[in-house]
């Protein structure tokens, strides 16, 4: 049932509502970002449903101390990544695929805020866009038939993409401009087309891969306003930090994240931006930061489409559908 605002849940209540608790044993998830707050958050609530669950982190020790608590050697195992780079990805797919043929959840949280430069990875590519889009692409391109292969009609195998209101303000830069190319960097527009990127990301693997069992969701989760405005200071992104509506804890996300992961009125859907533990309806305006309305441009086919061959192109990969 759909929360306020002021009413939402916590993640193990999603958990615990939805009748999920040790349900899944037996079955995989991957999730990145699970160093974050909202990663540890994450990490606790699915390890309850039973879930196996692959982190790909930096550092492997640094993980087990941030996790605290939440971390179990028995159900949780590391592979190490490096978000900056493609290869390093590609590394961490090969490694995930040779503990499991099967993975019924990608959860796809981690991000790096904006920084007031323009910064490219050692590809070539714009820091956010490389982080927060391509190296998730990438990942979900590598473990797509393991995804697929452990679809099953009670559970469907499941894309959780984590994006943030500020989508709202940029779609995409046009072809050939993903990374600054053509004009003046601005630290906002670059991030925002980042979280643009994700949800796209989301509604085109459900277009895709929706008829045969994979779905896709993306998710506003309310800890990456906090964080670019602390690691900003921009005025550019004009942050609405007084309102009470996004002036949530950094964990206030976690449980639309944990709905659309396991929430059983979103079992075999996709293709929706979700926030405050429902489908986001769509608003005109471009400049909602509050998260419980999103932009026009937040369902486009033609430009999710062409993300999308984009990306392929930037990663290396064929269409293989």
């Amino acid at each position: 049932m759909p929360h306020s605002v002021h009413d939402e849940p916590t993640a193990m209540d999603i958990v615990r509502d939805n009748n999920m608790e040790g349900k899944l044993l037996g079955k995989w998830a991957v999730i990145t970002g699970s160093s974050s707050v909202t990663g540890i958050e994450i990490v606790r609530a699915l390890a309850a449903t039973g879930l196996r669950l692959i982190l790909p982190v930096p550092n492997q020790a640094k993980a087990i101390v941030t996790l605290g608590d939440a971390y179990n050697p028995n159900r949780i195992e590391f592979v190490t990544i490096d978000h900056t780079s493609l290869d390093s990805v590609r590394e961490a797919a090969k490694h995930i695929v040779s503990k499991t043929e099967k993975i019924s959840l990608l959860v796809c949280n981690e991000t790096v805020t904006p920084s007031p430069d323009l910064q490219l990875t050692k590809d070539g590519f714009e820091m956010q866009f490389a982080t927060n889009h391509l190296s998730h692409f990438l990942l979900f391109q590598l473990l797509k038939p393991e995804l697929l292969a452990a679809s099953r009609p009670r559970f469907q195998s499941r894309v959780i993409i984590v994006a943030c209101a500020e989508h709202n303000r940029h779609g995409l830069n046009e072809r050939g401009n993903y990374n600054f190319e053509k004009r003046g960097y601005d630290s906002a527009i670059a991030y925002a087309q980042s979280k643009t990127a994700n949800v796209y990301m989301a509604n085109e693997i459900e277009r895709r891969y929706g008829s045969r069992g994979l779905h896709a969701l993306s998710i506003d989760s309310a800890q990456i306003t906090v964080g670019a405005a602390q690691q900003t200071g921009g005025e550019s992104l004009r942050l609405d930090l007084q309102s009470e509506a996004r002036s949530k804890s950094c964990s206030r996300g976690t449980p639309t994240i944990i709905r659309g992961a396991i929430g059983r009125e979103w079992e075999g859907k996709g293709g929706r931006y979700l926030s405050h533990c429902a489908g986001a309806p769509s608003k005109n305006s471009e400049e909602d930061l509050h998260g419980t309305t999103c932009a026009k441009h937040t369902y486009s086919p033609a430009d999710e489409a062409r993300l999308w061959e984009d990306s392929l192109e930037m990663i290396g990969l064929l269409d293989d559908q």
